[in-house]
């Protein structure tokens, strides 16, 4: 019901959101399509699986990608910026990680980075996601959308 939700709270707001995503591909978009009406708070959505369209696409620091890798926690931070910014979102959310099976620059897997942007800042959540690639990425959309309708039950209050 985290879509349901999220989408109806952006309804009632007058505002909107745009993804940035990489281990998921665009799930959270797909996800939050799956509610009538999505259209109304959808703006639009970046797959940057590729680490140089998370730069070119999504507007991360090309240096924090050399030194630190796809997969850390400012790299979703950035994302979500870029998803807002360049979509035209009110919220932004921006999705790294690493899926499995195995470790990715040393990073295992299972763990994912979370960013929110929105008109009064920036968050980021980590979570450990066990299970295969599948669940890891159900996990993650699950997080981001939970994550989003946090912060508008925050704003709203």
């Amino acid at each position: 019901m985290t879509a349901v939700d999220v989408v109806a709270a952006l309804k009632a707001r007058g505002e909107t959101v745009a993804t940035a995503e990489s281990l998921t591909a665009g799930l959270v978009a797909a996800e939050i399509t799956t509610v009538p009406g999505a259209s109304a708070v959808l703006r639009g959505g970046l797959v940057v699986y590729a680490t140089d369209l998370k730069a070119s696409l999504a507007g991360v620091d090309a240096a924090l990608l050399a030194a630190h890798g796809a997969v850390h926690p400012e790299v979703a931070r950035q994302l979500a910026e870029g998803a807002r910014t360049r979509c035209g979102a009110t919220w932004g959310l921006g999705l790294t990680g690493v899926a499995g099976p195995d470790p990715q620059d040393g990073v295992d897997a299972g763990t994912v980075h979370i960013g929110l942007s929105g008109p009064s800042g920036s968050a980021v959540e980590t979570i450990t996601v066990g299970g295969d690639r599948h669940e890891v990425r159900h996990a993650s959309v699950i997080a981001a959308l939970d994550l989003l309708r946090d912060h508008l039950k925050i704003a709203q209050a």
